[in-house]
């Protein structure tokens, strides 16, 4: 009996020191985002058949929440009604698990069946209208009443005493405002749970009625918001883990979370092709600690479920994935049988295959890059967004490397940020006070600062400190006006250009505390025939203004600069953040020097090959340049990429390779080891490649 108590004690021990299986990032993970109707007909072996010979290792199922797709045993679960073989979900584990395939099961809470509404309309969303988001026969529900703070807990218990599940997914967590699958904004949740919580959190306050930033009341409720969102994961993340510490927490924020999911959609126009690379880079540099899966998903919007994006696309992001630092991760509608639009399989197939194959070169990186630029949170949207991506399009197409680093998270990643050479600050109006902080110190320490657009506005005083401005008017239409690049020994690229057309805002500051100015503002003149035009003359206003500090110059850059280039892609506005970024900081275009296209994406890391032994290891094996052909991207259309011949690269290499080779056709590659450069030449890029440059 002693001796069995013993073995008992020693295999719990062992237990817990086992690794937690995600750590190893090295997911390449199928979603089988089940319509109702399909449990009629999945069957668990062609299931994981196909799983195998897509070389997935883990997949992701329907377990409950919306609907049991389980024998579920708890009253206000509603059960899937074509369901016919209670054991489907017990079958597809065990089967995975024979074939060494881990099971992450997925839950929605955010909606029930009317069956539910109908006893419980308090558990549900209300808004100040009085209305309820509505989606056929499911309604959506409050996440402060009793069906999320309760029933999901038992829900969520039941599934992981059911079965021997390897993670939890959580789908659409927290506020629900909007109805996505139409379009539509309904408004702040009004429920009597919202309303009896807020007003405790608040210290009496009433619910506000309307999203207004400059109502304190509402600032308040933001507050909120993320205080109960935050308690939910921590009570789940409690439940979950007391169950099984090996069980992982998937979704889409990052608190109590293991591995936090992104997606690259395509909902909208223009199309942004660099949606991985954005997705990985963001999450990954912003939190460190935490495995990032980002999706592709299949369908082309909600509305059409039934059609796949391109083939080319999903092929760019799942390159872009494994570049980054992701696993691979792919959202289909429903099993691969009998699939309505298989065109991507090929794709899929090929992608996954090679990530098996060279599984040590991926999922354990550490960027070169000395260039950050701060994101706006973690799901950018509108002209902020705009402003984004132009600035990461300019950089991409420079080939110069950039981390992105959300604004909520400068002030948690103070020592990373004091190690940058140049920091982008696109629009970014707002910064909690521990990210000022961070700033504050990171430009006296000798951190560049480059801003634009309406960064700071929210903050006169910081923007007067940091970069010797004054708002005189920050939204200003400068269709009509021209920049004049007159300095050609700071706008080097402006050699035979003495103005610069504007479009969207041109802000108006007063630099009479900045250290120098440049590029005057030129009235707008007078429109019309080609004989009147004319009368462009100084405003007395200027597109730039430098603050010289002890170590390093910050730079502001009131123009919307970023949603220009974005937007209308006119070289010349992308060629003046080059200048200002030569002039700050003129070593970015050293890491890498090439003839490679502007449509080539490069993503250069150093690595620790993804091997157990290497776990502790601190010290790098090398690094991977991973190429990305854009060239077949359009604006409107993705193509088959053009296969791109002869690019010459010389990267920074603090130690000469034992050798260089190709992922792709696994040869090596002659090279050059001179002056701390490594110099190569790749013959030919198809759709992807990644060159590894070993010590």
């Amino acid at each position: 009996m002693l001796l069995g108590i013993y073995c008992l004690i020693l295999s719990s021990v062992f237990a817990q020191k086992q690794p937690l299986w995600w750590k190893q990032n090295n997911l390449r993970v199928i979603q089988t985002n089940l319509p109702a109707y399909e449990a009629a007909t999945l069957n668990p072996d062609s299931l994981v058949k196909d799983l195998k010979d897509f070389s997935a290792n883990t997949l992701l199922i329907n377990a409950g929440g919306i609907m049991a797709f389980y024998p579920s045993k708890l009253p206000f679960h509603y059960i899937n009604p074509y369901m016919k073989d209670n054991n489907m979900l017990g079958e597809v584990v065990r089967k995975c698990h024979e074939n060494n395939i881990k099971v992450i099961v997925r839950f929605d809470f955010s909606r029930v069946h009317e069956s539910i509404f109908k006893v419980h309309p308090d558990w549900c969303y209300i808004s100040p209208k009085g209305e309820r988001i509505i989606n056929t026969d499911m309604y959506v529900v409050s996440i402060n009443a009793p069906y999320v703070q309760e029933c999901a807990f038992k829900t969520i218990e039941e599934v992981i005493d059911s079965f021997p599940i390897d993670g939890i997914f959580l789908n659409m967590p927290g506020y629900q405002v909007n109805n996505p699958y139409e379009g539509k904004y309904h408004g702040i949740d009004q429920n009597e749970a919202d309303k009896k919580r807020f007003a405790e959190f608040s210290g009496g306050l009433k619910l506000p009625i309307e999203e207004n930033k400059a109502d304190s009341v509402f600032q308040k409720y933001l507050e909120f918001k993320k205080f109960t969102v935050e308690d939910w994961a921590e009570r789940l993340n409690k439940l979950v883990k007391s169950k099984n510490e090996q069980i992982a927490i998937c979704t889409y924020f990052d608190k109590h979370v293991d591995i936090i999911r992104h997606e690259s959609q395509t909902n909208s126009l223009p199309y942004w092709p660099y949606s991985a690379s954005e997705n990985v880079n963001s999450a990954s540099t912003s939190f460190p600690t935490h495995i990032i899966s980002n999706s592709s998903i299949q369908q082309i919007s909600f509305q059409s479920r039934y059609n796949a994006v391109e083939p080319e696309e999903v092929g760019i992001r799942l390159y872009e994935n494994i570049a980054n630092g992701s696993g691979l991760d792919i959202s289909m509608m429903g099993d691969m049988r009998g699939y309505e639009d298989e065109r991507n399989f090929d794709v899929i197939k090929k992608i996954y295959a090679h990530h098996k194959k060279h599984e040590p070169y991926f999922g354990k990186y550490t960027s070169v890059a000395k260039i950050a630029i701060v994101a706006p949170g973690s799901w950018p949207s509108g002209l902020p967004m705009q402003e984004y991506r132009g600035i990461q399009l300019i950089l991409k197409e420079a080939h110069i490397p950039f981390d992105l680093i959300e604004d909520s998270q400068i002030g948690h990643l103070s020592e990373k940020i004091k190690q940058y050479k140049l920091l982008i600050l696109p629009d970014i109006t707002y910064l909690n006070s521990a990210s000022i902080k961070t700033l504050r110190e990171a430009s006296e320490q000798g951190v560049n600062l480059i801003a634009t657009n309406t960064t700071m506005s929210d903050n006169p005083a910081l923007l007067l400190e940091l970069f010797g401005a004054k708002i005189i008017s920050k939204d200003n239409e400068g269709s009509g006006n021209y920049l004049s690049p007159t300095n050609k020994e700071l706008f080097k690229r402006f050699e035979k250009q003495k103005m610069l057309f504007w479009k969207f805002n041109l802000g108006k500051y007063d630099f009479s505390a900045a250290d120098s100015v440049f590029l005057p503002i030129l009235a707008k003149g007078r429109p019309g025939p080609p004989e009147i035009i004319g009368g462009h003359e100084p405003t007395g206003f200027y597109g730039m203004g430098v603050k010289i500090k002890k170590q390093s110059k910050n730079i502001l850059l009131p123009i919307n600069l970023g949603r220009l280039y974005y937007l209308h892609g006119y070289e010349e506005h992308k060629n003046i953040l080059l200048d200002v970024i030569d002039y700050v900081f003129p070593e970015a275009n050293e890491l890498i020097t090439t003839n490679a296209p502007e449509r080539v994406e490069l993503i250069l890391q150093k690595y620790s090959r993804n091997i157990v032994e290497n776990k502790q290891k601190t010290t790098n094996d090398g690094m991977i340049l991973h190429l990305v052909n854009l060239t077949g991207f359009s604006g409107n259309t993705y193509f088959e990429p053009l296969p791109v011949y002869k690019l010459d690269f010389k990267i920074k290499a603090d130690f000469k390779p034992s050798k260089v080779f190709s992922m792709v056709s696994e040869k090596p590659l002659k090279f050059v080891w001179k002056d701390g450069y490594v110099e190569f030449q790749l013959n030919q890029l198809n759709a992807f490649d990644g060159v590894v440059i070993d010590r």
